[in-house]
């Protein structure tokens, strides 16, 4: 065991892990130069076409060290966007030691600094990093000086490397070496293997990818979950390289994986322990808490008959994604389907591009929105939970609606603070702090609603800084706000799908952008079409589409004009009767479209 370090690569997202993490797997000759690609550890098609991490990746590596012995390193490659930071929770768990990655031509941006304190709440041993300092913009001196401020060690830890050029990465590994713990842990104690990660494959079932705390599993043991209490046998057990390598057994401190052939994918839950059902542990490990949805929307198949096969496709789907949550529910627009929680909007466009891509589920999605909490007058001390706008009570039932406030750190350069004030301003945003790191970067504190910034304010962020603005958010509490629900009505029929829960003051120039853009966007009829916005009975925002016309004189060649009247009057009756019976469909663009609402 003295010779197992485990750790993982923590950074703010475009940091340059995935490209160092190439570097180790070459210096370590885990992965032969014919298998090389970029972005090796990244194996899903999305992740290389955004060049981003989506999900963590762990494999192990084999090192000799100076001292002359042979180390078995499992490195974990993790996410830097803040909506995956779930990942980062969960690798974090399974590792001793962290290699905390600065970009030299960035510095420390807002993500570096909630992904450090992560890995310090567990106790993990922080190996700082100066990235790129190859790059003709490395600014070196001021970096390490920001490094030195931020977790208090010496200049002479730093280690300065490139993952594109290949610099500094021996000294990495011997500082993984040297400074990261070995883990601690009893093998002869009985089992207890923390699940961290799991996948779906279709001809083996579930693999389920853990940590041995103590014990050793053995390929053939009969295992337990213990928290749902299943019984399996080891079919088949490994360690992770660029492919599974089966091994006889596991011993405590290493990290491997599991296949039982579970094809039920609720029976594995990430954060379960594994013990033996002969000699089971007493305790299970505490692993990580639940994962806490930002945003909410509703997933919907395009034909209602995909209805089952999407839940397959959200169990699997979960399974490679725990910070995914779902349930059934049903609108009278969409029919049955789903409502699902993110972790942010980024985090729904990969689910819903994923259940495209890998089981060609191609799918509806409503307005996301967050959950508050209303109070009834009946009441008044008993609250409850709102998901949909469409669960909004009566307005004269409810004594008061509160949403979720969030803290959110932005650091940024002085010279972009004025434009941010705005934003944040015009987002219902207060300011609470603002601190300057250096003279050339300032951190800001923002308590935002968290409905505010789900949209397009990590866009328009980035937009107004140029790219030099980062961003990162933590949920505080939840505060009284006045919210009223807006219904969108087409010829006096509410379209459930498209109803939101907004702020009073801004509840007039959303439903006149939202009315607008469904003017573009629906079709035209032979009858006029009436699209509203209103708040209870009160209409705020009207748009008209006009009928089509249809010449039906156009048959008339001469004679008698009363002919022509006869049959635009028999017209004018045919199009009230269209009035009353005719039913407007909202195509898919539009509800795609609406979202887009700058």
């Amino acid at each position: 065991m003295k010779h197992i370090r485990n750790f993982c690569i923590i950074a703010h997202i475009d940091h340059g892990k995935s490209t160092l993490a190439d570097r180790l797997l070459e210096v370590t000759s885990t992965v032969s130069e014919r298998n090389m690609q970029d972005q090796t550890l990244d194996d899903m098609d999305i992740e290389r076409e955004r060049g981003i991490t989506i999900k963590s990746h762990a494999i192990q590596l084999d090192y000799k060290g100076q001292d002359g012995n042979n180390y078995i390193f499992n490195l974990i490659d993790t996410p830097g966007h803040v909506d995956f930071s779930y990942e980062v929770s969960r690798s974090i768990a399974a590792c001793e030691g962290a290699l905390l990655l600065v970009d030299a031509s960035q510095g420390i941006q807002a993500q570096t600094i909630s992904n450090l304190y992560l890995a310090i709440e567990h106790d993990l041993e922080i190996i700082p990093i100066l990235n790129k300092v190859d790059m003709e913009s490395a600014m070196i001196d001021e970096v390490s000086d920001q490094i030195i401020d931020l977790i208090g060690c010496g200049p002479e830890e730093i280690i300065l490397a490139s993952g594109k050029t290949g610099q500094g990465v021996e000294a990495i590994l011997e500082a993984v070496v040297e400074r990261v713990p070995p883990p601690e842990g009893d093998p002869e104690a009985p089992l207890q293997a923390l699940i961290f990660d799991s996948v779906f494959n279709s001809f083996r079932g579930v693999i389920v990818y853990f940590k041995i705390v103590n014990g050793v599993l053995r390929k053939g043991d009969l295992i337990r979950f213990m928290n749902t209490g299943k019984e399996y046998e080891a079919d088949e057990i490994g360690i992770l390289r660029l492919d599974q390598i089966p091994q006889k057994a596991l011993r405590a401190g290493n990290v491997g994986y599991i296949i039982t052939g579970i094809k039920a994918s609720k029976e594995v839950k990430v954060g379960d322990t594994i013990t033996l059902a002969k000699r089971p542990s007493t305790e299970a490990i505490q692993g990580f808490e639940d994962v806490k949805p930002m945003v909410f929307a509703g997933i919907f198949p395009i034909d209602n008959d995909d209805f089952e096969d999407l839940r397959d496709s959200l169990e699997k789907l979960q399974l490679n994604d725990a910070s995914l949550v779902f349930e059934p529910e049903s609108s009278a627009a969409l029919g049955f389907g789903f409502r699902c929680g993110f972790l942010g909007m980024l985090h729904l466009e990969i689910i819903q591009e994923r259940l495209s891509r890998e089981y060609d589920q191609e799918v509806i999605t409503t307005i996301p929105n967050v959950s508050y909490v209303g109070y009834r007058k009946k009441e008044p001390d008993q609250p409850f939970t709102i998901n949909t706008p469409n669960e909004v009570l009566d307005p004269t039932l409810i004594s008061k609606i509160e949403e979720p406030y969030i803290e959110a750190q932005i650091i940024t350069k002085p010279e972009y603070f004025g434009a941010i004030m705005k934003l944040c301003m015009e987002k219902r945003g207060i300011m609470t702090k603002q601190d300057y790191l250096t003279t050339e970067r300032v951190e800001l504190t923002f308590e935002l609603p968290l409905a505010e910034i789900v949209f397009d304010f990590y866009d328009r962020l980035k937009s107004i800084s140029r790219g030099y603005a980062s961003f990162d958010y933590q949920p505080i509490d939840y505060r009284a706000s006045d919210l009223v629900k807006l219904d969108i009505k087409l010829n006096s029929e509410p379209v459930d799908a498209l109803s939101a829960l907004v702020h009073r003051d801004k509840a007039e120039s959303f439903g006149r952008k939202i009315c607008k853009k469904l003017k573009e966007l629906l079709p035209r009829q032979q009858f006029v079409i009436a699209i509203q916005a209103t708040i209870g009975a009160k209409i705020i925002a009207r748009e008209t589409i006009s009928a089509l016309r249809k010449d039906v004189t156009a048959k008339c060649y001469g004679g008698d004009i009363t002919r022509k009247r006869k049959l635009l009057e028999k017209q004018k009756k045919g199009k009230k009767k269209m009035r009353q019976i005719g039913s407007v469909e909202v195509p898919q663009k539009a509800f795609l479209d609406v979202l887009k609402l700058d």
